[in-house]
């Protein structure tokens, strides 16, 4: 009698034990993410590959520590009433009952759930080569047990697909993101240069490029000299070079074979012939290019500018490939570029912006989130929205915040003052 209650006792904690496995393995692999573990795989960590072999089959995973779990979890309850039933008598059902519920909580769910939870991919390079075996020898019981599930679903109309995601990879990286930089453990900086990557494929050049009314050239019909010194006083190396009038652009004047000129010429030598020959060639593309094939184009062609055309062939505006690199990394500026100040904050919190101010600068500097599917200044937002041509004075109320217009010429807006609603 005493040998089998201890046999019964010793065989409730082995199945306890178990219980506590399945329940810890299943929260460790499914804690884990597949990116955490492909770092580690790189890093050399011993079983990741496992691991990932194992979410890779997830339903197959989740399918056999489930049917592990509640079966040393029914087993060691049976038992643990049978020696109750042995010890007590009828009323023995009642603490097995008890006892078990409590156990089974406490020792078999909360305790190697919590561990595994803080401790998920620790715990999952551990479970692996363990758990490997079994799923592959339940897989046919999974497998039946899948067909089973889902043809239940499909009954009640729910169709699944195991391959259907509900986020992208894109998502996903931002929601990552966001999360780390809300719970302070990544700077804005970096959160703004991730997000900025991931936007590449969204923003078309058109949203960035240098407006043709900004862009700074050269007439190539203009006297040598003239041009020698537009381009050394240009805080630019390429300069766009056109001929007959400012929207045919026949190439890029670059510095550094302007000085090569000069190292063999005099300024006085120097013709409009010799300046055409050292011209380098245009590179047009369309406004709808998008910034990551934009970039791939600049890095395979090894080209620095080119110039925006709608579809009708007209000059639009200018890119280049800082431009795309400040949309990840944020301004850059050296020696040579001039500073332009399109904002300025005044002492109650408002803004003095000019109107030429691209709204995306604005929303990324300042968290805000005023459209800019339509327009891409904030001179363009109030047009857009007003449906006419505001005049100095006017004010404006749009997405929670206040426009005035304080400078207007013509049909373009030059300043505005921005304050919050809110």
């Amino acid at each position: 009698m005493i040998f089998e209650i201890v046999t019964l006792f010793i065989a409730i904690i082995v199945l306890l034990a178990l219980s506590a496995f399945f329940s810890g393995s299943e929260t460790a692999l499914t804690a884990s993410t597949r990116s955490r573990l492909t770092g580690l795989e790189m890093k050399g960590k011993k079983n990741a590959k496992t691991a990932i072999e194992l979410l890779n089959k997830k339903e197959a995973l989740i399918g056999a520590i489930l049917l592990g779990n509640n079966l040393v979890n029914i087993l060691a309850s049976a038992l643990a009433t049978s020696l109750m039933i042995k010890i007590f008598g009828n009323s023995g059902v009642a603490y097995a009952v008890i006892i078990m519920t409590t156990l089974i909580v406490i020792f078999a769910e909360i305790l190697p759930k919590s561990y595994a939870i803080s401790n998920a991919e620790k715990s999952s390079l551990v479970v692996s080569p363990i758990l490997k075996p079994f799923v592959t020898v339940l897989a046919p019981i999974t497998w039946t047990m899948e067909k089973i599930v889902f043809s239940i679903l499909k009954i009640v109309g729910i169709n699944h697909d195991k391959n259907a995601r509900s986020l992208s990879v894109e998502d996903e990286i931002r929601g990552t993101v966001d999360l780390h930089h809300k719970e302070g453990r990544l700077y804005k900086l970096d959160k703004d240069m991730v997000t900025g990557i991931l936007d590449l494929a969204e923003i078309s050049v058109e949203d960035i490029m240098v407006h043709r009314s900004k862009i700074y050239m050269v007439n190539i019909d203009g006297d040598p000299k003239e041009i020698i010194n537009q381009v050394i006083e240009s805080p630019f190396t390429r300069v766009p070079v056109w001929k007959d009038h400012n929207e045919n652009i026949i190439g890029l004047l670059h510095a550094k074979n302007l000085l090569k000129l000069l190292k063999n010429n005099s300024i006085n030598e120097i013709s409009k012939e010799m300046i055409n020959q050292s011209l380098i060639k245009t590179w047009f593309v369309p406004e709808t290019t998008t910034l990551k094939d934009q970039l791939q184009m600049h890095l395979s062609r090894k080209i620095k500018l080119a110039m925006v055309v709608d579809e009708y062939g007209v000059l639009n505006g200018m890119i280049s490939l800082e431009d795309i690199i400040e949309e990840i990394v944020g301004d850059i500026n050296d020696e040579h570029d001039i500073e332009l100040s399109e904002v300025t904050k005044e002492n109650d919190g408002t803004l003095i912006v000019k109107g030429s101010t691209e709204i995306r600068n604005l929303n990324r500097r300042f968290g805000w989130d005023l459209p800019d599917e339509e327009t891409n200044t904030i001179s363009g937002l109030i047009i857009h929205e007003s449906s006419s041509f505001p005049k100095s004075g006017q004010v404006f109320q749009y997405h929670g915040f206040k426009f005035e217009v304080i400078e207007a010429e013509k049909n373009l807006i030059t300043k505005v003052k921005i304050s919050s609603l809110n």
